[in-house]
């Protein structure tokens, strides 16, 4: 027989585990879809500021490059989940990270700052090499060099700053990782 006190220890004393692959996969899902959609937005904004190449899809050609970057994406997420794991066994550094923002030790407005710029500046050439490859196989026409994907993933940093601020603010609401006690 345990005591109360007893469970209770157990129940506390549970260890972490790292994210599973669903996680992987709705986070990347999550991610990559902003950054897709604000992606287009940057693409033909640099195309317009730079008089170079030619991007103007059809909401219906987004669509479908849409459909076939959902595919890139889970795919992404899966190696990026096993290269992670092979550096990183038992993901022990985002356990410690979680536990950090959960105390109160995390970042309070911009969630994971560098994060957010990096995955928005990836996003968007991710969102380019897409649109190259898809308008090929679905047959419109795409034109993209490299000065134009250059700056409008320095556009899309704007995006990813925002998201980070966003998440920061909704964090703050919700008063996750404030301190207990």
């Amino acid at each position: 027989m345990y005591s109360s006190g007893t469970k209770m220890a157990a129940i506390t004393k549970k260890t972490p585990k790292p994210p599973g692959i669903a996680i992987w996969v709705l986070v990347t899902l999550l991610w990559g879809t902003v950054f897709f959609w604000t992606s287009i937005i940057m693409l033909q904004l640099a195309s317009y500021r730079l008089q170079e190449g030619f991007f103007n899809p059809s909401g219906s050609e987004q669509w479908k490059v849409y459909g076939i970057q959902v595919v890139v994406l889970i795919l992404f997420a899966l190696v990026a989940m096993m290269v992670k794991n092979l550096f990183e066994p038992g993901g022990q550094k985002q356990i410690a990270r979680w536990q950090n923002i959960s105390e109160g030790k995390g970042e309070k407005i911009f969630i994971s700052f560098a994060g957010s710029l990096a995955t928005s500046f990836f996003f968007t050439v991710l969102t380019a090499l897409t649109f190259l490859g898809g308008s090929a196989f679905l047959g419109f026409v795409v034109d993209l060099t490299v000065p134009v994907v250059f700056l409008a993933a320095l556009f899309n940093i704007a995006a990813g700053i925002t998201a980070s601020v966003i998440v920061g603010v909704i964090f703050l609401i919700a008063k996750v990782g404030w301190k207990k006690g």
